[in-house]
């Protein structure tokens, strides 16, 4: 299936722009399409911590994806 991930900070620098559609297998869960975009993008190895959102909240890694959701990668935060 095809998703459309909305990619913010790094991590629209990791992969070259704000919006991409990913290619995941049917069924796979926000785990297994953050082991998918690591495979693709492996600069995203290196963050800290990279969330998931699915639907506007925290995707948790469980969470069963489908090409209707709305999914944003959310690269660590700074601040102080």
């Amino acid at each position: 299936m095809t998703l459309e991930i909305m990619a913010f900070g790094i991590t629209k620098d990791i992969v070259g722009k704000t919006i991409i559609n990913f290619e995941v297998p049917s069924g796979s869960s926000v785990k297994e399409l953050k082991e998918k975009l690591v495979e693709s993008y492996p600069r995203m190895q290196d963050l800290k911590s990279l969330l998931i959102a699915v639907n506007e909240e925290y995707g948790d890694e469980t969470h069963i994806l489908s090409e209707q959701d709305e999914i944003a990668l959310i690269p660590p935060v700074s601040g102080g």
